[in-house]
């Protein structure tokens, strides 16, 4: 029976090769969207579940409470102290890891020198929580002993070559340690939340010269120590989540802070799956950028609604074509075939159908995926397909959207009168062509709200690439700035700005583009005595070159200068902050006292508000200040932009004079900016080429259905031209009811599109208001693109001659 059907199928799908041609072709594109968004989301949900001890292991983090009780910073990383006095107070806990990230660390063996940008301090335990492949060494004590190192193959290869790297020495810190190598290991995998290069042993860190045992057992303040804990099997991790604010009060007291002040109050912790870590975590001092679950929702909605458009096409042209087959399914009753029978048959046939789509589509999906890695910059591999979940999944598909396209088209033609059919009465019903209008309107609502949420995110990231920052980031060229060179700076500030393509050269802790994670207590004087504010300034400090290198413009007092030994405890705000503190207007705040940290001096300029941070933040209140003992971490240097590549070569060398033993790495500000909205920009990329499916699909299935409609009116079209109508009034009598259900998509899809769109741009802080012509514009482009299918049809079928239609007459 079942051959039977499977045959009867292909005769019909070869019967009527163009409207087949135009189904098969329809679910295959969407198909192939279905199963490259699937890869993309696969990739996004697998991310750390590598570890085999991913589903009980946690990350500690720490949320700041500003004095008046709101948020003011969710920290991913902790102070030192908290990983071995959450072991003592919380016994349940099986292990605990710490990793501190060391920045830009300098490494050395023989001649070959460079900067790594990938080292990590990590403790004994951290193979006890992290499932790394050790390749060489003893993972279980490779870490212990101070001055020891872990290698990935790549940075081992990178140095000794050939050579077996196991207790050889190699110098990290500029010559200042010996480190003995004693194991090399795999990457960590694409998805993992961190990719550490090189490990260095943590007890390193104890020595004085590093960070000091002292600071690890009581700094409570410098919080970069990402803390990860592992508990038992099956173990309630609200057990601990319930009971650290108890934690906090119990083990932890600020020096100055009153008695009957709850350290609760002012700080918390919290404990985050570490599978959470990449889609659902978003926090102030991520290790790396991670995911967005909002982002995988979207793109699984948009495979629905483009596999939708497909299986609608399919709906639509089998109803429409219900006529040719009228009397075939009429005969099949008249010889006792049973609806069910004539139900399974259209079934088989969509099914058959379906699986010729997912053939091509699994064909296409391989030939794609390198394109969308190049374009997404994401490593999505086919690979991820072939697990059992996911290609049972696949292998069903043919038959749920087999059954979703082709049950109505076939309860629908298994319903004709044979009586009636036989004898020519063919009427499709009103029932059947108001459905297929509902289709048509859906398809085009949808490919609708992705031109309006195309052309929304376009002009979003129009926005923020032209919008003023508040200060110039063209041409300024950003390095790390080596403390090496402290006692030489001026000298070598000089020097640099005697290269003719230099104008200004700043040091900073940070840099725009960067987040502002920086604060300590401050009071200002009121009514004759310091008080406390209630507002966060995060502190920036800079030298007397920052503000000028940037060409930021000081709406009140004066930049720091070497002119002023006082200015070491003197202060800078910006505009915000001068307001929050409820100053008004700058020039009120100038030689106002203030205390900020332990430090005391004066306010003595105020600079214009600037976006430090990007665009999804607001901007805060900051507060600038000149350390007497630097150490700074960035030098932005403000080149002229007249032959970057000598400008470049001569800063080289003028770094090489003062620091031989340091590479001279850089980057420029304005790429440090753009990288900030690489998210947007890939999802505008995608949501243009999901568009323009989406709109292709539907284009698709409007062209059949024309087709087979004017198919359906030739003698109609005879009559009228035999009657005197003209060309363009035919072409727009057929077009006349097509453009309508356009129109009403228009309607329906304005309102949705403008509240998605509307959410979407509420995780920016400076962010566009949608205009009312991008609507305008994106139901003009559905209207001319549904004319054009339309058209071509038309005026084929206008153009033709009445008298070979109307000859049977």
């Amino acid at each position: 029976m079942i051959r039977n059907y499977l045959k009867s199928a292909w005769r019909n799908i070869a019967r009527h090769k163009f409207i087949s041609f135009i189904n098969i072709f329809g679910l295959t594109i969407g198909i192939t969207c279905c199963l490259l968004i699937l890869t993309y989301i696969i990739n996004e949900l697998s991310y750390d579940k590598y570890n085999a001890n991913a589903d009980r292991t946690y990350r500690v983090t720490r949320i700041f409470y500003s004095a008046n009780g709101t948020e003011s910073l969710h920290l991913s990383a902790v102070a030192p102290p908290f990983g071995p006095l959450l072991k003592t107070a919380f016994p349940d806990i099986e292990q605990v890891t710490r990793v501190y990230p060391n920045g830009t660390t300098i490494l050395r063996y023989k001649d070959k020198l460079f900067n790594e940008q990938n080292g990590f301090f990590a403790d004994e335990h951290f193979f006890d929580v992290f499932s790394v492949d050790v390749i060489k060494g003893d993972k279980h004590t490779a870490l212990t002993d101070p001055y020891n190192v872990m290698l990935t193959e790549k940075i081992a290869h990178k140095y000794f070559g050939d050579e077996d790297p196991i207790n050889k020495t190699i110098t990290l810190d500029n010559t200042k340690h010996e480190y003995k190598v004693t194991g090399i290991f795999k990457p960590f995998p694409i998805t993992a939340h961190m990719h550490p290069e090189i490990l260095m042993s943590f007890n390193t860190l104890k020595d004085t010269a590093m960070y000091g045992e002292k600071q690890l057992e009581t700094n409570y303040g410098n919080n970069s120590f990402f803390t990860y804990i592992l508990l038992p099997k099956d173990y309630n991790a609200d057990n601990i989540s319930k009971q650290l604010n108890s934690f906090l009060d119990t083990y932890v007291h600020f020096p100055g802070m009153p008695g009957n002040v709850k350290t609760s109050t002012i700080t918390k912790l919290t404990i985050q799956k570490l599978t959470d870590i990449h889609l659902r975590s978003h926090l102030d001092d991520e290790i790396e950028e991670n995911g967005d679950i909002d982002r995988v929702y979207i793109f699984s909605i948009i495979a629905l609604f483009i596999l939708l458009i497909a299986c609608i096409n399919y709906m639509n042209l089998s109803t429409a074509r219900s006529a040719l087959r009228a009397r075939e399914i009429g005969i099949r009753k008249v010889i006792g075939a049973q609806r069910k029978e004539i139900i399974r048959q259209f079934l088989s046939e969509s099914v058959l159908i379906t699986w010729i789509a997912l053939l091509l589509a699994v064909s296409l999906t391989c030939v794609l995926l390198p394109y969308i890695n190049t374009l997404s910059d994401l490593t999505l591999s086919v690979s991820s397909l072939l697990r059992w979940n996911i290609l049972c999944g696949i292998l069903a598909l043919p038959f749920v959207i087999g059954l979703i396209s082709g049950i109505y088209p076939a309860l629908f033609m298994s319903s004709f009168k044979p009586v009636r059919v036989l004898k020519g009465i063919i009427n499709v019903g009103s029932g059947g062509i108001s459905f297929r209008k509902v289709l048509v309107v859906a398809q085009f609502a949808i490919s609708i709200i992705l031109i309006v949420a195309t052309t929304v995110v376009f002009q979003q990231l129009r926005y923020i690439q032209q919008k003023s920052l508040g200060f110039n980031k063209d041409h300024i060229l950003t390095t790390y700035y080596d403390q090496d060179i402290n006692k030489q700076y001026d000298a070598f500030r000089n020097d640099l700005l005697r290269i003719p393509g230099i104008k200004q050269a700043g040091r900073s802790t940070r840099i725009p583009s960067g987040r502002l994670l920086d604060e300590q207590g401050a009071s200002v004087m009121q009514n004759g005595a310091l008080q406390q504010v209630k507002i966060d300034l995060k502190c920036l400090a800079t030298d007397y070159g920052f503000i000028p290198t940037f060409g930021m413009h000081m709406a009140a007092g004066r930049n720091f200068s070497r002119d002023f030994a006082t200015d070491t405890a003197n202060y800078i705000l910006n505009e915000t902050a001068v307001k929050m503190l409820g100053w008004g207007d700058p020039r009120n705040a100038i030689d106002k006292d203030m205390v900020y940290g332990n430090t005391k001096g004066k306010i003595i300029g105020v600079v214009s508000d600037f976006h430090f941070e990007s665009l999804h933040q607001k901007i805060v209140p900051m507060i600038f200040y000149m350390p007497s003992q630097s150490y700074y971490r960035c030098l932005s240097i403000k080149i002229s932009g007249n032959n970057i590549p000598a400008t470049i070569s001569s800063i080289q060398s003028t770094w090489s004079k003062y620091l031989p033993k340091v590479p001279f790495d850089y980057g420029f500000l304005d790429q440090k900016f753009q990288q900030l909205y690489n998210s947007e920009q890939q999802q505008g990329s995608l949501f243009t080429i999901f568009s323009f499916i989406a709109i292709f699909i539907a284009c698709l299935g409007l062209f059949g259905l024309s087709a087979f409609t004017i198919t359906q009116r030739v003698k109609e079209i005879g009559v009228r031209k035999v009657l005197g109508a003209s060309v363009p009034q035919i072409v727009a009598e057929l077009s006349k009811s097509f453009l309508i259900l356009v129109l009403i998509a228009t309607v329906i899809a304005f309102p949705i599109a403008w509240y998605l769109m509307h959410k979407w741009l509420l995780d920016f802080a400076s962010r566009i208001d949608i205009a009312w012509w991008v609507f305008v514009l994106a139901g003009v482009v559905a209207l001319i693109i549904a004319f054009a299918t339309i058209s071509f049809q038309s005026i084929k079928a206008a153009n033709a001659n009445p008298v070979k239609s109307l000859r049977s007459e």
